[in-house]
C-alpha cells in the first residue's frame, strides 16, 4: 500500500474503525475498539512476521521453481472473476502488496472486504468454491467447507441468528491479477475461516491460516453429524502420550488450563514468541513421526504438491522445533499444543465459550487454530520482497 493510502486508512481507522459502528455499537463496540487499535498498530510498522527475538532469520524462503503448476489456480480465479459483475469485481480485487491481506480477523461481526457468498447467485458460489478447490485438498476444500456449514448450526444454537451467523457470511478478495509469472493471491475471511493463499510463478504459501468452530461437531439442526478439528485434537494427544516423565518436564510449559491460550491470531503479524517446549533433537525418531503428523493436519490443507514441499520444508528444521502444552493430556482434557520452528508456527488451543452456554472455562466445544510462515513469509510477504528486489521496484 502506498504511503498516502497507508495514511488514509490511519485517518479512517481513528476516525470510524474498520466497522459498522451504527449496526453493532451496542453489543460489540468495545470489541471493536480493540480490534481498530490492534490493527492501527500492525499496520503502523514494517513487516518483521513472527519472530522470537524481534529479528527475522534471513534466507529461509528463497525464490525457487517448485515443479508444482499453479495453472489450475490461476485459471480458477480468472473464471471466478469473469463471473462478477463490474461492481463486485471492483470491490474484490486490491494490489498484491496491499495491506488488505493483514486486515483480516475471526470475529463474526468484522466487517469484511470482497464479494460475500451471500451476495453470490449459484454460479459465482460454484466457482468461488471452484477456486478453493483447485488451491487446496480434498481435505481443505471439505474442511473449509465444514467449517462454513458449521457456523449456520452455531446460528441454529444462537436462537436461529442467521443475520451474524451462518454458511455464506464469508469474503474473498483476490490481490493482484492472476498471473503464471507475477505475484499474486487470494483470501478467504469470515468466522473461524481464515485463509491466506500467495503464488509466485509455482510457488506456493498459505498462511496465515484460522480455522476454528463453535461447536466442532453438530449433534442437531441441518447439519447434523458434521465435525470439523478433531483430527487436530488426537494428534496432538498421541503426541504427548508418547512422551516419557522426563520429555513431559520438558513439553508441559503449564499444567493448568484456565483460559484461551492461542497467541497469534488476528493483528498478530509482528509477536515476538521465544521457543518453548520440547526441542525435536531429543525426541525418538518414531515421536519425531508423530510430531509430523501434526504438523501434515495443518500442512495437508493445502494442495497435495505444495504440501509436499511444504512438509520437506519443515522437516529439514525438524531437530530444531518444538512441541510445547498446555493443559491435562487425558483422553477429555481441554488443552493447548503449540509446533514452532524457523519455517512453521501452529497453535491449536480449546478456548472459552462465546455463544455457546456455560461457565467461560475452556471447552472441547470451542476450537481455535492457526498455521503461520515465521521470519517475514506470512502472506508471501519475503518472496514478495525479493521479486521486488529483483525487479528494482
Amino acid at each position: 500500500m502506498k504511503r498516502q493510502h497507508l495514511l488514509a486508512l490511519f485517518a479512517a481507522i481513528l476516525a470510524v474503525g474498520f466497522f459498522d459502528s451504527t449496526a453493532y455499537s451496542q453489543r460489540w463496540g468495545n470489541a471493536m475498539e480493540r480490534m481498530n487499535a490492534r490493527a492501527a498498530e500492525v499496520l503502523g510498522q514494517p513487516f518483521v512476521g513472527v519472530t522470537t527475538n524481534g529479528k527475522q532469520i534471513p534466507d529461509l524462503f528463497p525464490i525457487r521453481a517448485s515443479g508444482v503448476s499453479t495453472e489450475p489456480v490461476r485459471k480458477a480465479a480468472e473464471a471466478f472473476l469473469n463471473g462478477l459483475s463490474k461492481a463486485q469485481r471492483d470491490k474484490t480485487v486490491f494490489p498484491v502488496d496491499d495491506a488488505e491481506w493483514q486486515l483480516w480477523a475471526n470475529q463474526h461481526f468484522y466487517v469484511r472486504q470482497g464479494v460475500g457468498f451471500d451476495e453470490m447467485d449459484q454460479t459465482q458460489r460454484e466457482l468461488a468454491f471452484g477456486l478453493l478447490k483447485a488451491s487446496l485438498s480434498d481435505k481443505g476444500l471439505q474442511r473449509s467447507q465444514d467449517v462454513m456449514k458449521l457456523n449456520y448450526t452455531l446460528g441454529e444454537l444462537a436462537n436461529n441468528n442467521f443475520e451474524e451467523l451462518n454458511e455464506w457470511l464469508y469474503w474473498i478478495t483476490i490481490m493482484g491479477e492472476p498471473s503464471a509469472t507475477e505475484p499474486w493471491g487470494w483470501q478467504i475471511d469470515g468466522h473461524h475461516l481464515i485463509i491466506n493463499y500467495f503464488m509466485l510463478g509455482d510457488q506456493v504459501v498459505m498462511s496465515p491460516v484460522f480455522v476454528g468452530s463453535e461447536p466442532p461437531i453438530a449433534t442437531s439442526g441441518k447439519f447434523k453429524g458434521l465435525a470439523v478439528m478433531q483430527d487436530e485434537q488426537e494428534a496432538g494427544l498421541e503426541m504427548i502420550n508418547s512422551l516419557d516423565d522426563a520429555q513431559l518436564k520438558q513439553a508441559v510449559i503449564e499444567t493448568g488450563k484456565t483460559g484461551n491460550n492461542i497467541l497469534s491470531e488476528a493483528f498478530k503479524d509482528h509477536i515476538v514468541l521465544d521457543y518453548a517446549g520440547i526441542r525435536g533433537d531429543a525426541l525418538t525418531s518414531s515421536q519425531k513421526s508423530l510430531l509430523l503428523a501434526v504438523v501434515e493436519e495443518y500442512v495437508g490443507n493445502m494442495d497435495q504438491g505444495h504440501a509436499r514441499i511444504k512438509m520437506d520444508e519443515v522437516k529439514s528444521h525438524l531437530d530444531e522445533t518444538y512441541f510445547a502444552w498446555i493443559g491435562g493430556h487425558e483422553a477429555d482434557s481441554v488443552f493447548y499444543y503449540r509446533v514452532q520452528s524457523p519455517v512453521l508456527l501452529i497453535e491449536f488451543d480449546h478456548i472459552n465459550p462465546t455463544f455457546l452456554p456455560g461457565p467461560r472455562v475452556p471447552t472441547r466445544q470451542h476450537v481455535h487454530s492457526m498455521l503461520r510462515t515465521p521470519n517475514g513469509n506470512d502472506y508471501g510477504k519475503d518472496l514478495l520482497r525479493q521479486h521486488y528486489a529483483r525487479s528494482h521496484r
